[in-house]
């Protein structure tokens, strides 16, 4: 019984957050106002998520609203030590956990390994997933869900991995935000200086419009001219630095902890402001699956 109201009270916690709101609503505000900031003074707590040991606080940094395309939500967190998100299906949406710091036991269709942050995990339709910090300190996270729709789905397996085996080589797609995987790219998209880029997910690792993640560092003075992908919206999440970014004419700061949207035939420019790096992971969903098509279609690349 206890097991039971913690779900439904999860689930009454997401399901206010993934509430669908008027299109209008991006449309009426400003790019500063679109712009999602980590806060962790609005973080809600919540245990036993699905069906995970221990507990977690979190908040949205983007809803549905956010964007036309099926981007459901980026959330971020804080996973308490010895504490997790319990294994569960999602059968009309892909979700992947981000890790930026320390290191999480990752789960995915019941076989589990540790990864060290910054790492992510995508889960894709159909599969299940789960993750636990099995540290002594808190573990920041983040959590980004895209669907066939914008209807979240789940259902739990009431296992919460605290006391799973662990395989030595991760038997799942994972990424990490290694810097030295970067390679240098001149003026980007017409921008200025040398920015370093890599393309971690490619669109067949999805099901659903998800399309891409990136990995893009802007050192200080560089920019990434003004261009938009056909048929593709997304989100830019700052891991650290500080910048500015341009959208439909628009222009506002960002700061760590941000997640900017863009949406579909939004130009965007962006440029880093401060003394450090300008550091970024980029998700991009298209606006349907014949446009995720094109544009894997449009980006392959070619036959040696």
């Amino acid at each position: 019984m206890a097991h039971a109201r913690t779900v439904a009270r999860w689930l009454a916690l997401v399901g206010t957050i993934v509430a669908a709101a008027p299109a209008a609503a991006q449309g009426s505000r400003t790019l500063a106002e679109r712009i999602g900031h980590t806060d962790p003074g609005k973080y809600r707590e919540a245990s036993g998520v699905h069906a995970g040991a221990g507990s977690m606080a979190f908040a949205p940094l983007l809803g549905p609203d956010a964007l036309s395309t099926n981007l459901i939500f980026v959330h971020r967190g804080v996973i308490a030590p010895h504490s997790g998100i319990g294994q569960h299906f999602h059968n009309q949406c892909e979700e992947m956990f981000v890790i930026l710091d320390g290191d999480a036991q990752f789960t995915i269709d019941g076989r589990t390994a540790t990864l060290p942050g910054p790492a992510a995990v995508p889960d894709r339709m159909g599969h299940a997933h789960g993750v636990y910090n099995p540290t002594d300190r808190p573990m920041q996270w983040l959590n980004i869900n895209v669907g066939m729709t914008k209807r979240y789905d789940n259902f739990d397996l009431g296992d919460p991995r605290d006391t799973a085996a662990l395989d030595p080589v991760p038997q799942f797609i994972s990424l990490r935000l290694d810097r030295s995987k970067l390679k240098p790219v001149e003026r980007m998209d017409g921008g200025t200086g040398t920015v370093r880029y890599r393309r971690t997910l490619e669109p067949a690792v999805f099901a659903t419009p998800w399309t891409f993640v990136d990995h893009l560092l802007i050192p200080p003075g560089a920019s990434v001219g003004t261009a938009t992908k056909p048929g593709i919206s997304e989100v830019y999440y700052v891991v650290g630095g500080a910048g500015e970014a341009t959208v439909a004419g628009q222009t506002a700061p960002l700061r760590t902890g941000d997640a900017l949207p863009v949406d579909i035939d939004q130009p965007r420019a962006i440029r880093a402001t401060g003394t450090a790096p300008l550091e970024l992971m980029v998700v991009g969903v298209a606006k349907d699956l014949a446009a995720k098509a094109a544009y894997a279609a449009a980006t392959a690349p070619r036959p040696r």
